[in-house]
């Protein structure tokens, strides 16, 4: 069997195990690329139809016909952005978040039944597979493949204290109240965590861990991105820019307005991730820390405005 036949062989299986042609999925008559510009609409807290054209690389014309015929149900309302008046912001009505909620139920026990006999290894080794597939397939002609992204397992919160502190140690000279503060960052995160709103990501390199990133609440409409970390033999494979990407992704679809970050000036290296993603510096002061004199930078990204195109996509985390 070649290639594609293969290919094809494999996408029949799984749209026949998903339940992707049930008919519980288009009971409200709408077909599966209406019910993605739906569930787009109800996960996003800022979101127009051009941002909803380029998240999902649809024809603006094709997406306008996708909003008028969820008008035409009362499934969608538009209203004006209190930022700007000329800018009509995407909202649910109670109609159309009832039909999502039922949506997103039937979705979720179709996918709890579908792995009911896997042992967690088994479930673990499937997510995996999966974003294999999916990094694979988003992966650019001249970029190297050797990693993955995958949710944070046991051990993992250890290792990104452990290597925190030991690569700002020998690479800046950094004391250990940094490696204190990042344990103080991830029990927080660990203890406090709020599904949907955060998420951490873990790079693999070669069955290594690589590189990690977390997304934090910081209030109810601005997120946090911490802890960026690549491993010295794992960089110049596009794993931070990556990670930082993903958490992009993630904090526009859990609904904040704003991502914010710390870091330092002699960080050039995440600097210019930060700035190929859309960040901004805000600020900047001078402070005595982790034994240094340092100069910590406020850096920020508007997560109302487009997504930018060019940034490549990856699998959500938890």
């Amino acid at each position: 069997m070649d290639l594609v036949a293969s290919i094809r062989e494999f996408n029949r299986f799984y749209t026949k195990r998903i339940g992707i042609l049930h008919g519980a999925l288009l009971q409200h008559g709408f077909t599966l690329a209406e019910i993605r510009v739906l569930w787009e609409i109800a996960h996003r807290d800022y979101i127009t139809a051009q941002m909803i054209g380029k998240e999902l690389d649809m024809d603006p014309t094709f997406v306008s016909r996708v909003l008028w015929k969820m008008k035409l149900h009362e499934f969608v309302r538009t209203e004006p952005s209190e930022f700007d008046r000329r800018i009509r912001h995407l909202r649910l009505t109670k109609k159309g978040q009832d039909a999502i909620r039922v949506l997103e139920r039937q979705s979720s026990k179709d996918v709890e039944a579908m792995i009911a006999e896997l042992s967690p290894a088994n479930r673990r080794k499937l997510v995996d597979a999966m974003r294999r597939v999916e990094n694979l397939l988003t992966l650019k002609p001249d970029e190297p493949w050797n990693w993955v992204l995958r949710d944070p397992r046991p051990g993992d919160y250890g290792w990104v204290i452990q290597r925190h502190g030991a690569i700002y140690a020998e690479e800046y000279g950094w004391d250990a109240t940094f490696e204190a503060l990042v344990a103080e960052i991830v029990a927080s995160f660990i203890r406090d965590f709020k599904p949907v709103r955060e998420a951490c990501w873990i790079a693999e390199k070669d069955g290594e861990r690589a590189g990690c990133v977390f997304l934090v609440e910081k209030s109810k409409t601005v997120g946090q991105l911490r802890l960026l970390l690549v491993e010295p033999t794992a960089r110049g494979a596009g794993i931070g820019k990556r990670l930082v990407h993903e958490c992009i992704l993630h904090a526009r679809h859990a609904g904040y307005a704003r991502l914010v970050l710390w870091t330092q000036a002699n960080l050039h290296a995440a600097h210019r991730i930060y700035k190929q993603s859309g960040f901004r510096l805000v600020k900047e002061d001078k402070h005595q820390s982790f034994g240094k004199s340092l100069t910590g930078q406020y850096w920020e990204l508007d997560l109302r405005a487009p997504a930018r195109s060019a940034a490549p996509r990856t699998r959500k985390g938890r």
